[in-house]
Order: C-alpha cells, then sequence, then structure tokens
C-alpha cells in the first residue's frame, strides 16, 4: 500500500509544492485547506492532468474540530497515516507595540496551535502501526528572529522546540519529527518586500538567490525516506544564517 501523506496548507506556496511532489511520488496526498478553495482545485486538476489523485479536504486546523475532521477523513478512507506535514502559517508585519491579543491569537492558534493538535490527533495511529514522519515547517525566523514579526517568530521557535521535544518522546515509537527552517522563500507570504528589497536580500545571501518552494520540497522528500533522522531543526536559507 502507498505511504499516505496529510498536508496542510497545501493550495499554495511550500504546501502546495510538497504536495505535487509527494504526489509524483507515488504517496496518496490529502491536500488540506481552510480559505483558498479555488487555488486547492486548481492544484487538483494540475495533477489530474497528470494522472495522479489526490484528495482535497477543506478544515480550519487552528481549531480542535478542523483538525479531528482532517484525521477522521483519512482514517475512514485509507486507516493509516503515515507522513504529517504541519505547514499551514501565516504572517504579520507589524510593531511588537502596535500587536492586540487578537493577533497573537490569530497567528498562534494558526502556525502553533495547528501543529501541535494535528500531531495530537494523528500520533495514535502512528504509534499503533509502529511508525511515522512528522514534519514541521517553521522558520529561518523561529531560529534567528525577525524585527516586526515577533509573534510569527515566536510560533516558530515554539515550533522547533516542540519538534525537538516530541522527538525524544516518539522515538521508541519509531516515529520519527523534525522541521525544516526556510530562509526566504519566493511565495506570496514575502510579499511585502519590493524587487529592491529582495535585491538587496539576494546579495546578503551567500548562493545569491531567493529560494524556491522545490528547494523545500526535495529535503521533506529526503526526511521521509530517511530512517535515522529525528529532533532536527534543518535550515534551508542559501547561508543567510549559518548558525
Amino acid at each position: 500500500m502507498n505511504k499516505i501523506a496529510i498536508v496542510t496548507g497545501a493550495s499554495r506556496g511550500i504546501g502546495r509544492e510538497v504536495a505535487k511532489q509527494l504526489a509524483r511520488s507515488q504517496i496518496k496526498v490529502i491536500a488540506n485547506y481552510n480559505q483558498s478553495e479555488k487555488e486547492a482545485y486548481e492544484l487538483k486538476e494540475e495533477l489530474q492532468k497528470e494522472n495522479i489523485e489526490i484528495d482535497i479536504v477543506k478544515a480550519d486546523i487552528s481549531k480542535r474540530e478542523g483538525a479531528k475532521t482532517l484525521v477522521q477523513f483519512a482514517l475512514e478512507k485509507y486507516d493509516k497515516i503515515d507522513i504529517l506535514i504541519n505547514n499551514t502559517g501565516i504572517s504579520e508585519y507589524k510593531m511588537f507595540t502596535d500587536e492586540t491579543d487578537e493577533d497573537w491569537n490569530k497567528i498562534i492558534n494558526t502556525n502553533l496551535y495547528s501543529a501541535f493538535v494535528m500531531s495530537q490527533e494523528v500520533i495514535p495511529n502512528m504509534v499503533h502501526h509502529k511508525e511515522g514522519c512528522i514534519i514541521n515547517i517553521s522558520s529561518i525566523w523561529g531560529i534567528v528572529g525577525a524585527s516586526l514579526e515577533v509573534l510569527y517568530s515566536i510560533s516558530k521557535a515554539g515550533m522547533n522546540g516542540m519538534t525537538k521535544a516530541l522527538a525524544k518522546e516518539l522515538g521508541p515509537s519509531n516515529i520519527r519529527v523534525n522541521a525544516i527552517a526556510p530562509g526566504i522563500i519566493d511565495t506570496k507570504m514575502n510579499c511585502q518586500f519590493t524587487q529592491e528589497e529582495l535585491k538587496e536580500i539576494e546579495e546578503e545571501i551567500p548562493l545569491e538567490r531567493i529560494g524556491q518552494a522545490e528547494d523545500i520540497a526535495k529535503c521533506i522528500k529526503w526526511l521521509i525516506e530517511d530512517n535515522y533522522t529525528t529532533g532536527q531543526i534543518i535550515s534551508i536559507n542559501g547561508g543567510w544564517a549559518i548558525t
């Protein structure tokens, strides 16, 4: 039986590319979205042209009931979840003193709580089968922090801590937990930068280019295939930050 993967936030950016690459690798993909329905079904149609079928599931996984809905769909259809890619995330460019409780709840729930609750919901099935792979999509800002993105940085730093701790807890059950911390990637999340600003950033990066979603998808495929890497925060940033 093919491996079964849930990819959250799969309608755009990194999640979309990951869903495509995994599906092309003969992994059964359940692509989650919340608001971007048009983009999600465009993804499904794109793969159908290659004779590849994926499942598209709408669920707000910043809430427990949304995560339960998504996981229940996977288990009812496939009876097993081998891979969880916690990719859902939003950012906000704002002075810390202007942040509100509503901003905190929105960013922390979307970025960090979703990874917490999705992991909680899939782990019992993985433990039952004595195997599994959880990959959290973190950020360079979870490691070094970002001015004007304090809440985003907090959410990603929390994800890094969860990754390390959970890897220790789940290792005896043969479940690997890792995170990828991308640098700046060419997605809509970075639309706040002007072309001039992006050029300046490129000049700061040793590899002299902005990353592509495909760069992240390639690492995810490797982490799925590997069987001895766990508890790691893998920085993919072209050398922009070397820690």
